[in-house]
């Protein structure tokens, strides 16, 4: 055994091991650390692979913005996970449902590969060697000259999501005190102190 088999079954194994302990973990923040080691192990196997650039695009943003930020507001959130659950056979048949859909989808993609290998092995445009081109360098050009579009659409996309979360959590409270940066550099001497005669033996 070579040892990049070797880092293969090690990545592999404590990838699904940390899958399997992501749904089987009853406490929430240890659900998501197993997540974290997950994604982890995942981004080992992309560099075997040769995918440099996913690998760190994989710690940088799922395990560096994403699961710690699962991981901060399971742990600030007092979130009553009893309660949670009573509900659990409400949503089992559209739950079972959607699994069933996501099962199919992976034997057409497992069985089209099996039936006719090379229709994932040849791609349109001809990816280019290590030699020629860095892969990080082939991913940028085909994703800002083919798929230009697209990614624009999804930056859209986002920025309107973005929009729509500050305009559905900021409103106008009642009774909730806000700082108001301009109305504090207007103040004077005059209006920010108050100064008064207090009589003898009296208070204010």
């Amino acid at each position: 055994m070579t040892v990049t088999a070797a880092f293969f079954y090690l990545f592999a194994t404590i990838t699904i091991a940390s899958g399997f302990m992501v749904i089987a973990s009853r406490n929430p923040v240890q659900s998501v650390l197993f997540l974290i080691l997950a994604f982890v192990n995942a981004a080992g196997l992309f560099l075997l692979m040769g995918a440099e650039f996913l690998a760190m695009i994989l710690v940088i943003v799922y395990v560096g913005a994403v699961a710690v930020l699962f991981l901060f507001v399971v742990m600030m959130l007092d979130v009553d996970f009893a309660a949670l659950r009573q509900g659990f056979l409400q949503y089992l048949p559209i739950g079972g449902l959607i699994g069933l859909i996501l099962l199919l989808e992976l034997v057409l993609v497992v069985g089209t590969y099996t039936i006719d290998p090379g229709l994932v092995r040849s791609p349109q445009v001809p990816i280019p060697s290590a030699d020629v081109m860095t892969n990080t360098e082939a991913i940028g050009q085909v994703l800002y000259t083919r798929y230009f579009y697209f990614f624009q659409a999804a930056g859209l996309i986002l920025l309107v999501a973005m929009i729509g979360a500050i305009v559905l959590t900021l409103r106008e409270r009642v009774g909730v005190r806000r700082q108001d940066i301009s109305r504090q550099n207007a103040r004077t001497q005059e209006t920010a102190v108050e100064v008064r005669k207090v009589p003898f033996r009296q208070g204010i």
